[in-house]
């Protein structure tokens, strides 16, 4: 098996191509969607959805089958077709265009592989087993979407503002001690809705030579 670089992508803008249009290829899109990519979808049938948003201009949509040539220029390509000789024609062409491809059940042909996602606002885990099985890394979403350790979660817009409260009072705070402020307490605070109380009392803790309170 690969040994697979992780790395989280800015597609922003970036023209994406989705090949296939049954069901995964629409949660392929809608992922795409969600990061702002530019997507367009090749395939001689689409479902309704993937048709509704060709309709409202959110993707373009060619009704037809792939073409050689269809990934030139693209940043990303995904390849969800059941058609073995198509997915290898598309790595082929992916390989020459130096397109990023993932191949939907195919590691052997892709560039990069698509992680099992758990998202709690602005926090994204991706989870990864190198495709040696899909089935493990569902069941470790499954169980992570409902752990309480990811409430922590919910802290990222509060340390986003502490993290340029600290830029502007040009203090120095070791990752240690930021680690030791990240807590219940703290938590508990931004729950009961107290986010000035919540901030003060972040920022306070980072700069006391003192454990958190």
């Amino acid at each position: 098996m690969n040994s697979y670089y992780p790395a989280f992508l800015e597609i922003t803008g970036r023209p994406c191509v989705v090949i296939g249009g049954g069901q995964i290829a629409e949660g392929k899109v809608k992922h795409l969607l969600a990061c702002e990519g530019q997507v367009t979808c090749i395939s001689p049938n689409a479902t309704p959805n993937l048709q509704k948003w060709a309709s409202e201009g959110k993707i373009l949509w060619r009704k037809r089958k792939y073409q050689n040539g269809d990934l030139k220029d693209v940043f990303l390509a995904i390849a969800a077709t059941n058609h073995i000789k198509v997915n290898h024609a598309i790595a082929c062409e992916a390989r020459t265009q130096r397109t990023l491809l993932n191949v939907v059940d195919n590691p052997r042909l892709c560039g990069f592989i698509a992680p099992s996602i758990v998202r709690r606002g602005q926090v994204t885990l991706a989870i990864s087993t190198g495709g040696t099985s899909p089935a493990l890394a569902r069941k470790l979403r499954e169980k992570l979407e409902s752990s309480e350790l990811l409430q922590l979660a919910e802290l990222a817009p509060l340390l986003s503002e502490a993290r340029k409260e600290i830029k502007i009072r040009k203090l120095q705070i070791c990752p240690d001690r930021w680690q030791s402020c990240i807590n219940t307490d703290l938590l508990q605070l931004v729950h009961s809705g107290r986010q000035t109380e919540a901030l003060e009392f972040l920022l306070r803790n980072l700069a006391s030579n003192e454990e958190p309170s």
